[in-house]
């Protein structure tokens, strides 16, 4: 059977030449970096290498790169980093309905312990209105979270915009890139934020492993606690052959950045012009203009998305409903519903995301197998037959 992957927004395999640059990690080049001896300098120095090659791809200076377990660590990081180190400041928190997870239940945690958090709504193609920003600050205000890329969208926030109302106030500004790394351009210098949650396994890199950048001069209490790794900022042994991948996927997504975003974005094009030529009802959901450039969320009307999905998987094509994180819940993408989609539309939508393997030919066969799976579920669908299917 032929096995078409259509779900890199939630994960990437890892790319040959980045599992050849971390196997030596595993093995011989296995030192400690904390340890003074030669081996352990060795792998402090690759350390060191791969984080230039991420501070390059968001033209940030390699010490403003700390590395975590994961995109995840990242976000919680800046928001409780943040909240506990400006606690006598101000206890208000300025963030999205349609944030992930990992910074919607940060914030639900900081709530129950004191602190207030605004969710801003956002316009019916999933960005931010900067008025709407503006008039959630308060003399209180200490964090602006706002997530770059959409993870299930795909829309494209107004970062710098954003970011210069938050120093117009003298407020911290953070942003999870993990969907936009190695997508959009990113250059930290000239969008002005202060903090930037990233992850490598986004990017063609392994699986537990993420970056936080922090700019210079910005304080942020420890998350971790224990030992003096990452400048004595996040504690606990390296994850060295997970950060050595880190770095040769980002160099590599640097390298070729422009290629990449060219050929995912005309194969999205494709692929949407096709499904919407050869199967009736669907919309897109997000932003057309501003969007991750391989991602196409769309709304099939009259049948349910999981079922779509599983028909989808017995013929070897792989896509989500949603963010990856979320997947296994039966509760309506909050994010779709943020965009005040009806309930039983957001229930008929999947996220379908191409990537560097994708090819023509692999869309043509999900595009002529997503219209015989809808036209099945539709016939048998109760509510499509009260619309006169």
């Amino acid at each position: 059977m032929r096995q078409v992957y259509l779900d890199y927004s939630a994960t990437t395999p890892v790319k040959e030449d980045v599992m050849k640059a971390m196997i030596p990690y595993f093995t011989e080049m296995f030192g400690n970096p904390s340890s003074l001896y030669t081996i352990g300098a060795a792998s402090r120095e690759a350390i060191e290498k791969a984080r230039g090659q991420v501070a390059k791809l968001i033209n940030a200076q390699d010490k403003e790169i700390f590395f975590t377990s994961s995109g995840t660590e990242a976000d919680n990081w800046s928001v409780l980093g943040i909240a506990d180190t400006l606690k006598n400041k101000g206890n208000h928190i300025i963030t999205t309905k349609i944030e992930h997870h990992a910074m919607l239940h940060s914030c639900e945690y900081l709530e129950k312990h004191g602190y207030e958090v605004t969710y801003l709504e956002v316009e019916p193609d999933g960005r931010v209105n900067p008025e709407t920003l503006k008039a959630a600050i308060t003399d209180r205000t200490i964090l602006i979270s706002i997530m770059f890329v959409n993870n299930e969208i795909g829309t494209i926030q107004p970062i710098k915009e954003l970011a210069a109302i938050a120093k117009e106030h003298g407020i911290i500004f953070h942003t999870d890139a993990v969907q936009a790394l190695g997508n959009v351009p990113i250059d930290v210098k000239d969008l002005g934020v202060d903090l930037v949650s990233l992850s490598a396994h986004k990017i063609y890199g392994p699986k537990g492993v993420g970056a936080l950048y922090i700019r210079k001069g910005i304080r942020l209490s420890n998350y971790m606690h224990g030992g003096a790794q990452e400048s004595k900022k996040r504690a606990g042994t390296e994850n060295l052959p997970g950060i050595v991948g880190f770095g040769r996927a980002a160099e590599i997504a640097y390298e070729h950045l422009d290629e990449h975003i060219k050929k995912i974005s005309e194969l999205r094009d494709y692929f949407v012009d096709q499904v919407m030529s050869k199967i009736e009802n669907v919309t897109m959901n997000g932003s057309r203009e501003f969007r991750h450039p391989g991602n196409a969320n769309l709304t099939f009307e009259y049948i349910e998305g999981e079922a779509m999905l599983l028909y989808l998987d017995m013929k070897g094509i792989a896509v989500s409903t949603g963010s990856a994180c979320s997947s296994a819940s039966l509760v309506p993408s909050h994010v779709l519903s943020a965009l005040n989609i009806p309930v039983e539309k957001i229930h008929g939508s999947l996220r379908f995301t191409v990537g560097d393997p994708t090819t023509k030919e692999d869309l043509d066969y999900v595009v002529e197998q997503l219209a015989e799976v809808v036209n099945k579920l539709r016939n048998i669908s109760s509510v499509s037959k009260t619309k006169g299917w």
